[in-house]
């Protein structure tokens, strides 16, 4: 410890003697020129930040890059699939083995679209916005998967022709409310309804909103390309087929190089009368313009040769958000739009009874919208196929209205913030809907509290999950506008909501599986003696000390106490109660900032870790890049020298359950051809860290967790690695688990399980072979070298 306090003091300060110099402290407000050289932003923030979108935007995004391409995940995907395949031939014991889908299966996920078999009755798709494309075969109430696991999971939207040809289009065109709007790589066909899939096009349009199909042509198709949301440019616009999606024409061209199509509509009684939304949006570290001088609505009327903007009633100013269009089949010249402004809420509702010469604002109020702050994570209209006046308006909550648009009432019944509706022609008054929850249905034409939720459905996102050191079978997680939720019935056991708002952080006690913490977003927590049921005693603000909390705030057993907790804000605190009361044992361990209040709230602790061979050491992380540790129970906090730090954030860190002085931490962002580091490692109780982390994917590391017997697993955006406790040659774990995001991970030591929390598909677990190498001290390589060439041997 003598030693290691005078290595300290030669490299790092303490925070008794000195404030934090800001490693990335103005990372947020900063763009960078041709050279990469960092220049302050004169750029004004357009729009309140509020949802978990910025939390995972601000992550990928820390190191104050302006763009998040879909090239970059293109890359690290390709890097994963190559790794995936060396590991096949290097380690077959850790790529043969299987990773099992736990659950829940009845909880669901956000679903972006649908699309109903004209042929096959009760047959529908559905696109889920990080979960792939999946197939009902009973009227919505199952599904099964009909899209590659290993493919790009983030979906925008799904059609399929008279003649059974199934369209997917990758890359979802929300952004908020938990994604990064996770982007595609274009245009999918499947002339099996599934079962296979070929690439057709728009590789570069990063989302697809939405598919329009010809009724008198079905080689005839629309797609609505909304474009990268972080990067201008691109393949944007509204886009036709007129050989079955072989090849793609751009018919519409936007404004500017940050508009892309939302929406593409085709007169059912007059096919070459064409309408389509634009929206101008972009999203950058610091800011997200989500409205501007390319948001319009336009018509063509030859079939998409040429288009004419609609103004007549309309707003022409810049202040225009996303915009909502639909119109009536049974009557094409009735048309409805609503549009919000460019700071997200609702701004107006129109209808059009002439199609679309001439429009009139309806007193449809925003309180009767109920678009909330974010118009533009809804941007949806529909209409009763059989009733021109009866018009459903996507919100929070789903409005009704009978009256043709003049007012809206509620329909009471499915789970909060709706994106599609669609009406099944062969069954009357049968209609689907697709919302945060997942899927419902509806045989009474969507009347209030008529609503009747799918049963199966396993794509739910998920921020967290834990499981009982008394039985794996007993698992927990935090779900993305789904709550805390609580899996204590085994594999495909159904789970039960216990309590939150987003859940995040959710634990379960180390000896005792009835007591159980949930959070929801900013460390709004709360403590049940009841498996996490009530009553719950609630803290967050009020009961722990600290300025600022993360989305997805620390909260954490001492591996060595399990009645000693930590949570943290801005600041650490501590309590030895099992959660009863806290006491802030830590100064501010952040720069502080900037905190434009239109911006992400920078400034927070994102990872915690006491190491369990010493409850007096404590290791902590930053959004803004700062590394901290204490080995003295935080009477003094010691500062990692930024030099040794790539700057972005903290996702994780883990300390070595064999000595107190081996710590690993882990890093979102992107290198962009720089030597970032993903993952590094302290032998020296935090004074010097190296990089472990050559060979791994370029992608986000968002967990990681070393096992007692010599592994090192990583987890990130792109599946699951690895490799010895000093890194070097990094392997794949396993088959068979879906390519959505990794974005938690919990090792069970006695059963030798370890599970993960993924974006978009549930929760997996795999059991990891036994290994040999249990050294707590493994000599660093060079770059690309593990324990003696290769993995620490594991038996099959």
């Amino acid at each position: 410890m003598i030693a290691r306090l005078a290595r300290y003091r030669r490299t790092v300060r303490t925070a008794a003697v000195a404030t934090p110099v800001a490693v990335v402290a103005l990372v947020a407000a900063m763009v960078y020129g041709d050279d990469r050289t960092p220049q302050l932003s004169t750029s004004t923030a357009t729009g309140p930040m509020e949802l978990p979108d910025e939390w995972m935007t601000a992550q990928r995004m820390s190191d104050g890059r302006t763009e998040l391409s879909a090239e970059t995940y293109a890359a690290a995907h390709t890097t994963a699939r190559n790794i995936e395949l060396r590991t096949r031939s290097m380690y077959r014991h850790l790529a043969g083995l299987e990773w099992e889908f736990f659950g829940p299966s009845d909880i669901g996920g956000r679903v972006v679209d649908i699309a109903i078999d004209p042929q096959v009755d009760d047959q529908i798709f559905v696109a889920a916005a990080s979960g792939g494309v999946w197939r009902s075969s009973d009227a919505g109430m199952t599904y099964e998967t009909a899209w590659p696991d290993d493919w790009v999971q983030g979906m925008g939207s799904v059609a399929m022709t008279t003649d059974g040809v199934l369209f997917a289009g990758t890359g979802e065109a929300q952004p908020g409310g938990g994604s990064i709007t996770f982007g595609g790589d274009g245009i999918y066909r499947s002339l099996d309804r599934g079962e296979t899939w070929e690439h057709v096009g728009l590789a570069d349009s990063h989302a697809i909103a939405r598919f329009a199909v010809d009724p008198s042509d079905q080689d005839r198709i629309f797609a609505a390309a909304a474009g990268n949301l972080f990067v201008p440019g691109g393949e944007r616009g509204v886009y036709l087929t007129e050989d079955g999606g072989d090849t793609w024409d751009r018919v519409l061209a936007p404004l500017n190089e940050t508009t892309g199509a939302t929406e593409v509509l085709i007169d059912p009684t007059n096919p070459d009368r064409v309408y389509a939304a634009m929206w101008d949006h972009r999203r950058e570290p610091h800011q997200r313009t989500y409205g501007g001088p390319g948001s319009s609505l336009w018509r063509s009327d030859d079939g998409g040769a040429t288009w004419e903007r609609m103004t007549d009633g309309l707003p022409t100013d810049p202040d225009q958000g996303r915009w909502g269009l639909a119109l009536a089949p049974s009557n094409p010249d009735r048309l409805y739009a609503y549009v919000g402004t460019a700071l997200g809420p609702f701004r107006a509702f129109y209808r059009s009874d002439d199609g679309g010469d001439s429009w009139q604002q309806t007193p449809v109020t925003a309180s009767g919208a109920s678009q909330s702050t974010f118009s533009w994570w809804f941007g949806k209209l529909f209409v009763d196929p059989q009733d021109p006046d009866h018009v459903f308006l996507t919100g929070v909550d789903l409005r009704e209205s009978t009256n043709g648009a003049m007012s809206f009432e509620i329909s009471e019944g499915p789970h909060a913030d709706q994106h599609k509706l669609a009406w099944d022609p062969k069954v009357p008054n049968r209609v689907y809907l697709g919302n945060d929850g997942g899927m419902y249905r509806s045989d009474t034409n969507g009347a209030s509290e008529s609503w009747s939720k799918a049963t199966y459905e396993p794509y739910t996102q998920f921020y967290s999950v834990d499981v009982a050191e008394t039985d794996t079978d007993l698992k927990v997680g935090g779900a993305q506008d789904n709550g805390c939720n609580r899996g204590y019935n085994g594999v495909g056991g159904g789970w039960d909501a216990i309590g939150c708002g987003d859940g995040l952080q959710v634990i379960i006690h180390p000896e005792n599986p009835a007591i159980v913490f949930g959070c929801s977003q900013y460390g709004s927590c709360y403590r049940s003696e009841n498996s996490g049921s009530p009553p719950r005693q609630n803290f967050g603000t009020g009961q722990t000390t600290s300025e600022r909390r993360n989305w997805f705030t620390p909260l954490q057993f001492d591996p060595s106490d399990p009645d000693v907790m930590y949570y943290a804000g801005n600041r650490l605190n501590r309590s030895t109660d099992n959660g009863r009361t806290w006491t802030a044992i830590s100064p501010d361990l952040t720069d502080g900032g900037p905190n434009d209040p239109n911006g992400y709230p920078w400034g927070t602790i994102t990872a915690v870790a006491a190491a369990p061979t010493d409850g007096d050491t404590i290791y902590a992380g930053t959004d803004d890049g700062n590394l901290w540790w204490t080995d003295d129970l935080g009477g003094t906090w010691n500062e990692v020298d930024a030099g040794q730090l790539p700057g972005t954030w903290v996702t994780r860190i883990a300390v070595s359950p064999a000595d107190e002085d081996v710590a690993y931490v882990t890093f979102s962002g992107f290198r962009s051809g720089s030597d970032r580091p993903h993952v590094m490692v302290t032998q020296d109780g935090g004074v010097t860290w190296t990089n472990i982390g050559q060979g791994l994917p370029d992608a986000p590391v968002n967990s990681i967790v070393p096992t007692p017997d010599g592994l090192l697993l990583a987890g990130t955006d792109v599946g699951v690695f690895v490799s010895a406790w000093n890194g070097g040659e990094w392997a794949a774990l396993g088959t068979d688990l879906p390519n959505a995001p990794v974005m938690y991970m919990r090792y069970h030591e006695t059963d030798r399980q370890l599970s993960v929390a993924t974006f978009g598909r549930g929760i997996y677990q795999v059991d990891v072979p036994t290994c040999r190498g249990t050294s707590t001290r493994l000599p660093l390589r060079e770059p690309g070298v593990g324990v003696g060439g290769a993995l620490v041997s594991c038996r099959p």
